[in-house]
């Protein structure tokens, strides 16, 4: 990258650098907290970020005590348990699939919006792909409040999911720890894929 390509975009450089170039993904947290306000910002934030019809599924369990922390490490594989423990806060990212309920207050102006996803399948899909979206604006919004986030799909979700969400409205996705980063919190940068060999034109 060229301080040119960085001059392209409009966002600031340093933004650029926080949320893509620098941030990295913590595998050790310090025990600074992290406080309802900022979590509400986050929140506040990337809500704002696009989904299919406005749907929204995203749903976020906050784990910030010992007794819930000792409900979640048990379904972690045992690499991600000691981090998870550290981190102050640890969100549980999952897809909403009755998210079709809210539709007519969040996308009024086609009354019969709800009833397009009356099939189970459809809504689960939906309601997976969309809330997976929303998992990539809430790591980025993390990183917008200056946070280091450590997202996870290394776990049991069956397991998971019984234990957080029994009637099985929620299908959890994704866990993300939460916080500033601790000592030795990085590994290795990995290589990333050029534009050329991502990019194709027709």
């Amino acid at each position: 990258m060229t301080a040119t390509d960085a001059q392209r975009l409009v966002l600031a450089e340093d933004a650029q650098n926080l949320l893509f170039r620098q941030a990295r993904t913590a595998n050790s947290f310090s025990d600074e907290p992290v406080t309802d306000e900022q979590l509400r910002a986050i929140y506040d934030l990337v809500k704002w970020a696009p989904t299919s019809m406005n749907q929204q599924p995203l749903r976020i369990v906050l784990v910030r005590s010992q007794e819930g922390k000792q409900r979640l490490l048990p379904h972690l594989i045992e690499g991600n348990r000691g981090k998870t423990e550290q981190a102050p806060v640890v969100a549980i990212l999952a897809a909403d699939t009755e998210f079709h309920e809210n539709l007519p207050r969040v996308f009024p102006h086609k009354p019969g919006a709800k009833d397009l996803f009356a099939d189970e399948g459809v809504r689960t899909g939906n309601a997976t792909f969309n809330a997976a979206l929303q998992v990539g604006y809430f790591i980025l919004g993390v990183r917008a409040a200056g946070l280091a986030a450590g997202p996870m799909t290394g776990y049991d979700a069956a397991g998971l999911d019984r234990e957080f969400f029994p009637d099985g409205r929620l299908r959890s996705l994704v866990v993300v720890n939460i916080g500033k980063p601790g000592e030795n919190p990085w590994a290795e940068r990995l290589p990333r894929l050029d534009y050329d060999e991502i990019v194709t034109e027709v």
